[in-house]
């Protein structure tokens, strides 16, 4: 090995190490700020805790778990219905000949342009209308309305690339439009699905705008909005606020990490192609 490569490499693994300590530090500081009382922790913002009590772990899941179980119920609904639209809706831009097909992408796709702060004051209407304001499947909607479009946008350049030659093998043998998409091509697709899926569970997990707006009783607000309510004027019980952040974010980090070749790989594939 030449000395210009040992040098390269060892300035790519020091840069790497580096990235990872700015990524992991402020994770890893969170957590153990959630085992320190506000003394401690405005004493030595950056020391280690004096001892280890689950304490301030178990008052924030007692503050936490019902934004947590409305978060999960909002994250899971709306993620399928959103990525199964959007499936669904690539596979008819794909492969369904249709009149004036570049104006019906084009017409899906600007829905990535539409900013959702210029439309809340008709949605609240909207939805006050339909008699679902303050309801988890308010936000439901929403969510699936307005990801709808990126994730088409994702799973179409993926499909574009898949040879017709299976669609119409599989016509042949008599196949069904609907069977060949859930028998063929979606498996084909599970890169990219994977990517979608993961994508969409990190924009409704940590989605505030919507979720603050749209709800008001605790048993409906999603965790973002659960984490603001634990901030006071009177004063704040940081660690129980560190310990929640952490509650929060453990889920993701965790399904990230269980998942991220797929999740690269999907992405990587469908944006090349």
């Amino acid at each position: 090995m030449s000395l210009a490569t040992a040098l390269a490499r060892a300035f790519l693994w020091a840069f790497l190490l580096a990235l990872a300590a700015l990524v992991l530090y402020p994770l890893i500081w969170m957590a153990l700020n959630g085992f320190r009382d506000n003394a401690a922790i405005f004493d030595a913002p950056f020391g280690l805790p004096d001892r280890w009590s689950w304490t301030y772990y178990r008052q924030a899941w007692e503050a936490t778990r019902g934004f947590l179980a409305s978060s999960l119920l909002v994250t899971a609904v709306s993620t399928v219905t959103t990525v199964t639209i959007s499936a669904w809706t690539a596979y008819g831009l794909t492969r369904t000949p249709m009149p004036g097909q570049p104006l019906w992408v084009a017409f899906i796709l600007g829905g990535m342009m539409l900013s959702p702060s210029v439309a809340l004051v008709p949605l609240v209407r909207l939805l006050q209308g339909l008699g679902i304001y303050d309801t988890q499947g308010a936000l439901i909607l929403l969510y699936t309305a307005f990801r709808v479009p990126f994730t088409t946008f994702l799973i179409r350049a993926y499909m574009l690339d898949l040879p017709r030659d299976l669609d119409e093998a599989a016509t042949m043998d008599g196949a069904s439009p609907g069977t060949i998409f859930w028998r063929i091509i979606l498996p084909l697709c599970s890169p990219i699905l994977i990517s979608c899926v993961l994508l969409h569970i990190l924009f409704a997990w940590n989605e505030y705008l919507f979720a603050m707006i749209f709800t008001n009783s605790p048993g409906v607000q999603t965790l973002p909005v659960g984490l603001s309510s634990m901030l006071s004027k009177q004063g704040t019980n940081y660690a129980s606020l560190f310990a929640a952040m952490t509650i929060s974010a453990l889920p993701i980090v965790i399904l990230f990490f269980l998942t991220q070749r797929y999740f690269i790989r999907g992405l990587t594939e469908g944006i090349g192609k």
